[in-house]
């Protein structure tokens, strides 16, 4: 393996040696694989000394537990899934790299010129893999670049799925999500959500006066114009489409059950740029049970 000062134009991993991130580094092999670019795996270790189990202690640390051990162990997981995702894409070029500093600030300088930064849910956090590690938020909300989520679902050879909402990060969404879909051989499921609140919320019970059958159409035209040449330039996608009257993060959960990946914009329609996560993408990041990737615009 060799080493590289930047991961220009490559696929940036970030690993700390759990299972998430070894399955992260080889999710973003696959990808590095399809784009025919490189892969960079980077372990970040927290110094000058990691931050050891949550556990009382009532004797000092024994002497083998130094800044040297701690880097030779990082750099023999570093070495082994390299090799890991050597086997699995023979031809890939991968490079390691080894680091000290809080891993959302190194993977964020790292990755400004990458292709994209993959991490996985939680790392060692010892959190549910329902919720979201610190790294991963921190790096969703704030990167320019598309940040990839890895989870293991059950279904990692799914369809994509992405949010439809005519906005420009929508756009975004959409072109990364066909790519993507065109790359792998995967079907893509377009959806697009009436409304930014569900249906309850709209009318009083019982006030039911909304042309749903002019709503669906509306909201099909939007998808038609929001797909409009995608399908041309790549005819080989097969594109369904959907409309839910559920608000946008609801709707895109309700398909994420059987999704491989699952594409949402950074904002969507909020007017104002924030530094954080929109709401929509933060619920699907947060609950989603598939590999999720925020495209910013």
């Amino acid at each position: 393996m060799t080493r590289t000062e930047s991961g220009k134009h490559a696929v940036v991993v970030g690993f700390d040696g759990s299972s998430p991130a070894r399955s992260a580094a080889v999710w973003a092999a696959e990808e590095a694989a399809s784009r025919h670019c490189g892969l960079l795996i980077v372990h970040v270790v927290r110094g000058p000394l990691p931050e050891l189990v949550f556990t009382p202690l009532s004797t000092p640390l024994p002497e083998a537990v130094s800044e040297r051990s701690v880097l030779s162990h990082a750099e023999n997981e570093l070495e082994g899934v390299a090799a890991e995702c050597a086997r699995l894409s023979p031809s890939l070029d991968i490079t390691t790299r080894l680091e000290h500093g809080h891993p959302s600030d190194v993977l964020g300088e790292i990755s400004h010129d990458a292709q994209m930064l993959v991490v996985g849910s939680s790392g060692r956090s010892g959190l549910s893999r329902a919720l979201l590690g610190s790294t991963a938020a921190e790096l969703a909300g704030h990167h320019e670049r598309p940040v990839v989520v890895v989870r293991e679902a059950k279904a990692m050879d799914g369809r994509v799925v992405v949010g439809v909402d005519g906005s420009e990060t929508s756009a975004a969404a959409i072109d990364f999500a066909f790519e993507f879909a065109r790359r792998r051989g995967r079907d893509l499921l377009a959806v697009h959500a009436w409304a930014d609140m569900p249906i309850e919320a709209l009318a009083p019970v019982g006030n039911w006066d909304y042309n749903w059958n002019q709503v669906r159409a509306e909201s099909e035209a939007v998808i038609a114009q929001c797909l409009a040449g995608h399908q041309e330039k790549h005819p080989d996608v097969r594109v369904e489409r959907q409309v839910s009257l559920h608000g946008p993060a609801q709707a895109l959960l309700d398909v994420a059950d059987d999704a491989g990946l699952l594409v949402v914009g950074s904002h969507g329609r909020g007017a104002l740029r924030r530094a954080v996560l929109g709401s929509v993408s933060h619920a699907v990041l947060y609950h989603a049970p598939c590999t999720v990737a925020v495209v910013h615009r």
